[in-house]
């Protein structure tokens, strides 16, 4: 893993390269991925229909589209007992961190007959996208499902791919139901972000699409925005570690390699004042690569996102991990808590050597669908909110609002929206005001 003095030129080179992985750099598929979105817009289920024959080899229908109560009731036997088990723990710590994250509508009663509001009103509906290509992930089927649960979202429903065999994943499906998904379609891709954008005749339409997905996928959800609420276009996934001459190397070494293991876009990163320690964790990740089952994908994605920086200075790695802005930040110094404070931009954070990334994955309760690619400098974690939506509340007296027309009409009438200042001014034409 290559070792980088921090400069300021080192850090915009960096920048540079972790931005060419984002999904928007990716034009040259949009016009594939509008091809199908219009397609599936048009044309509903035969659309759908033909490119699941197209991308995933299986003959969909009307009959065999939405996953049967047997076969999620397959999919238990087929997973041992014991892993059944720790979904249902995982899902529980994630219920009860994201059951913390509810608010209440509140309305403000004045003496002079006002009353201001804001009601809280969970969506009506919700899409969860689950990959299931290269490799299928119920612990993302957790963290999008519970939260729209845990909101009140009145239905959840689930598209997914099948193979070629017509199956889904035993594990998704698990997960689905464990975490009260309503309904799970058999459909993957472009196409079933856009069946769940516009709805055909099988697949409902929803309010709001979330959760992770290949190029086609993120460009899918970037082309259907608008008509439908999204949680974020994800990026590949990425982290860095800040840690000084108190860290351990082969705590950190084995960090990294968690998250470029995932695929050859991944980032790793890590931002240390000694030397020390960056030799030594290099030294730990070349020893991890000879016995790690995805060596090919790691090494591409350290060789291509994969730094070292060595700031003379914590101010200038402080400096630099704001700008990075990861989406997972593990801070191993002398006292992380402290160290926390200084941190203005991350997704999630975790603090000291026992609070490594995967924990974050599975089983802590903090959601891991987190901002990607400097995007958590103005997005946050999935959570409870994103499944919710507010609307004002607005109730005047008559002897309130007759306290402040005029300054309602002077409003509206510099800018020269008469018709605003007359619906102020003609309540209070009897009192010749």
């Amino acid at each position: 893993m290559k070792i980088v003095k921090l400069t300021e030129q080192t850090k915009k080179d960096l920048l540079r390269d972790l931005l060419q992985r984002s999904p928007q750099s990716y034009g040259s598929y949009e016009a594939v991925v509008a091809e199908i979105v219009e397609a599936v817009r048009k044309d509903g289920d035969k659309a759908v229909f033909s490119y699941t024959e197209q991308f995933d080899h299986f003959s969909l229908s009307a009959d065999n589209i939405k996953v049967t109560r047997e076969e999620i009731e397959q999919a238990y036997g087929e997973l041992p007992a014991e892993l059944v088990a720790v979904y249902k723990k995982s899902a529980q710590n994630i219920r009860i961190f994201h059951e913390k994250q509810l608010r209440s509508s509140w309305f403000d009663s004045r003496p002079d007959g006002t009353i201001l509001g804001q009601r809280m009103i969970p969506i009506e509906r919700a899409g969860v996208y689950v990959p299931g290509g290269k490799a299928a992930y119920p612990s993302s089927v957790l963290m999008n499902v519970i939260p729209a649960r845990v909101a009140g979202v009145d239905q959840i429903i689930m598209t997914t791919p099948c193979n070629r065999e017509g199956k889904v994943n035993p594990g998704t499906l698990v997960a689905a139901d464990i975490a009260g998904v309503d309904g799970i379609y058999k459909v993957g891709g472009a196409q079933a972000i856009a069946a769940m954008a516009f709805g055909t005749q099988s697949i409902p339409k929803v309010d709001k699409i979330t959760g992770p997905g290949n190029i086609f996928v993120a460009l899918a959800k970037k082309a259907v925005y608008g008509f439908v609420s999204i949680d974020s276009i994800a990026g590949p996934s990425e982290i860095l570690v800040f840690a000084d001459h108190t860290a351990n190397p082969r705590y950190v070494a084995a960090d990294l390699l968690s998250q470029a293991e995932h695929d050859e876009l991944a980032s790793a990163i890590l931002i240390t004042t000694s030397e020390t320690l960056a030799n030594q964790v290099s030294a730990e990740i070349d020893g991890f690569l000879e016995r790690l089952s995805r060596r090919e994908i790691i090494e591409k994605s350290l060789e291509r996102y994969g730094y070292i920086l060595l700031a003379d200075i914590m101010e200038d790695a402080v400096a630099a991990a704001n700008e990075i802005a990861s989406e997972h930040l593990e801070i191993l110094t002398e006292n992380p808590f402290d160290t926390m404070t200084k941190i203005r931009n991350a997704g999630a954070v975790f603090l000291g050597e026992y609070s490594s990334e995967p924990l974050g994955d599975y089983y802590a309760g903090p959601n891991h669908i987190l901002p990607t690619n400097g995007t958590a400098r103005f997005f946050s974690p999935l959570n409870v909110d994103d499944f919710v939506k507010k609307s004002s509340v607005i109730a005047y007296s008559r002897d309130a609002l007759f306290k402040a027309h005029k300054d309602i009409e002077a409003f509206a009438e510099s800018e020269g929206l008469t018709a605003h200042a007359n619906s102020i001014k003609v309540r209070f034409e009897e009192d010749g005001e």
